[in-house]
């Protein structure tokens, strides 16, 4: 799934007042992270990441990393924290077309 420009922009503004759920630290993206990030992911489908990772280039791979493995879509990257979605089987958020 791929967001539109209008879709990435409505996230932004719905996880604009999120705290981050999870943290990945100097360890990367382990196991244990991946599970709890699938876990908010099915609980939230909206949740934002604090990526205390390296460099930028290192941050925008453990993110790429994460979309991958989890199914999400990289909604918002801005220095440390990212913004991710990954839609439900039964949505709580309703995209614009």
């Amino acid at each position: 799934m791929s967001l539109t420009g209008k879709q990435r922009n409505y996230l932004r503004g719905l996880a604009h007042h999120l705290k981050p759920v999870i943290m990945v630290g100097d360890a990367g993206v382990t196991q244990t992270v991946l599970e709890g990030i699938k876990q908010a992911l099915e609980h939230h489908e909206l949740i934002k990441i604090k990526l205390r990772v390296g460099d930028r280039t290192d941050r925008r791979t453990a993110l790429d990393n994460i979309c991958d493995d989890t199914g999400a879509e990289a909604v918002q990257e801005i220095g440390q924290i990212a913004v991710i979605f990954r839609a439900a089987p039964e949505p709580q958020i309703n995209l614009p077309k």
